[in-house]
């Protein structure tokens, strides 16, 4: 669905919407008008009549409109900058994030966006011209930042999710820990990984953007680009942080791992140790010994000379381990 809205070129203001390819050919022309081409969920053969047959835009901008790219990009043309961003999302069931490419061309008096899903930030921004268009509209420039504000602040439920989630594993890991901890754990900093490789390169178009290295960005707005790179840069930190904090549950589950390990073979050479006397006395027994006491004693009566001699042994050496605090 390609839907547009059409500004005057002082206030911003809202003049017509949803106008034919026909009439945007005449509009692109007058100088006392802006406009926005939005360009969701559509064909291959409706994107390149757009761009190709209205704008006449350069191949290589439109075959990268038409192919999944999952690096964003920032390439400056005669008359306009075209640009290729990310949106991000996260979904607690499949626990993966999801990509949705945005791609934005941005001239002197009409703003052009392509996306193969629906998104947020889109819907969000006409939202927001619908209620008061010049607060968002007066200028292409000023209407991909409100673009852009609003798709990163679309990060913002991802890494709650995310942050819930490794919550949860602390949890688990303390109080309830299970073997499967350790496939999470390399399962959700796979992950994170993958969202500071999305995250990473798009800190580097939007700094070409805020550090005015292009002319259809005017010096007033730069600032604010600037704020975005910054939201960046803040979500760079975080998946940082989530980075760390799932490496430190790793260690904690390995140590936890450990101490487990040390209590069994604990037990296990207490064990041992107890049974040393039994071992020591039951095998002294069953040497063919001249003078041992019990040979001229009845049957019993030896059986009963072996209990009591290997259990006072076993209680010996129960009672010194205890007081020494091995056990």
């Amino acid at each position: 669905m390609i839907r547009s809205f059409v500004f005057s070129q002082k206030q911003g203001n809202l003049v017509s919407q949803d106008i034919s390819l026909d009439l945007l050919k005449v509009f692109l022309a007058d100088d006392g008008v802006q406009f926005w081409v939005d360009a969701s969920e559509s064909s291959d053969e409706e994107v390149k009549r757009l761009l190709e047959g209205v704008f006449g835009f350069h191949p290589l901008a439109i075959e990268d409109c038409l192919t999944i790219s999952e690096r964003p990009k920032v390439d400056e043309y005669d008359t306009y900058v075209f640009m290729v961003i990310h949106a991000v999302d996260y979904s607690h069931n499949t626990r993966k994030f999801v990509t949705k490419e945005l791609n934005l061309f941005i001239g002197q008096n009409f703003l052009v966006t392509v996306h193969r899903d629906a998104m947020p930030c889109v819907a969000a921004t006409m939202d927001r011209i619908i209620k008061h268009a010049p607060t968002v509209a007066r200028a292409p420039d000023r209407l991909t930042y409100t673009i852009l504000n609003f798709l990163l602040e679309g990060y913002d439920p991802s890494l709650e999710e995310m942050s819930m989630e490794i919550a949860e594993l602390e949890q688990r890991v303390i109080h309830s820990p299970t073997m499967d901890v350790l496939t999470e754990v390399t399962y959700l900093k796979a992950e994170v990984q993958r969202l500071r490789q999305i995250v990473w390169p798009q800190r580097e178009v939007l700094a070409r953007l805020g550090h005015g290295q292009f002319k259809i960005v005017r010096s007033h707005m730069l600032p604010y680009y600037r704020d975005l790179l910054d939201q960046l840069v803040r979500i760079t930190d975080l998946t940082d942080n989530y980075r760390d904090s799932l490496t430190n549950i790793l260690q904690i589950h390995l140590n936890l791992q450990q101490s487990r390990v040390n209590q069994t073979i604990k037990v296990l050479t207490v064990l041992a140790t107890l049974a040393m006397p039994v071992l020591i006395v039951t095998s002294f027994y069953g040497m063919n010994v001249q003078h041992w006491p019990t040979l001229q004693a009845s049957t019993a009566y030896a059986y009963y000379w072996i209990f009591g001699v290997t259990a006072l042994s076993t209680l010996l050496v129960y009672a010194y381990l205890r007081r020494r605090g091995w056990w």
